[in-house]
């Protein structure tokens, strides 16, 4: 099955690329972790990191994208993320105007 065509990513200075990729791992990380520990919610945590790092690598949006259309009941998931991930973004984008 062919996928639609990703556009490229908007261009944002390096810096915030960084800081966008590195809290996406950041949230891999717990995620993966919340896996484990019955602490954290690792699915939610995992959600926010891809959303995060989907915002600047194609790859991670064609994966979001075929796990919503394989299962969708994981696209409230990710809606969920989403909103989570763009209060972090307004953190950053506030903090280093």
């Amino acid at each position: 099955m062919n996928l639609p065509a990703i556009p490229p990513p908007p261009k944002r200075s390096p810096f915030r690329r960084f800081l966008i990729l590195a809290s996406g791992w950041f949230f891999i990380v717990l995620g993966i972790l919340g896996l484990f520990l019955p602490i954290l919610q690792g699915i939610l945590f995992l959600a926010i990191g891809a959303y995060l790092l989907s915002l600047e690598s194609p790859m991670a949006r064609r994966f979001i994208e075929r796990m919503r259309r394989r299962y969708p009941r994981l696209g409230e998931t990710f809606d969920t993320a989403r909103g989570r991930a763009a209060h972090v973004l307004h953190r950053i984008n506030a903090r280093f105007r």
